[in-house]
């Protein structure tokens, strides 16, 4: 199993507020679609530095 890591965030609260509703239209918690985002974004980054 993943270790897990705790972390203390500050967002803006228009960030904070942006990221409920697409957590709660995407049937996610708020951790899970911070988690899922910057997942995807790492997963693209990782793509484009393989790509020639």
């Amino acid at each position: 199993m993943d270790e897990e890591k705790r972390i203390t965030l500050r967002l803006p609260a228009e960030l904070h507020e942006w990221l409920v509703a697409q957590a709660k239209s995407a049937r996610r918690s708020l951790n899970s679609e911070i988690v899922y985002r910057l997942e995807v974004e790492r997963d693209a980054a990782v793509a484009d530095a393989e790509s020639p």
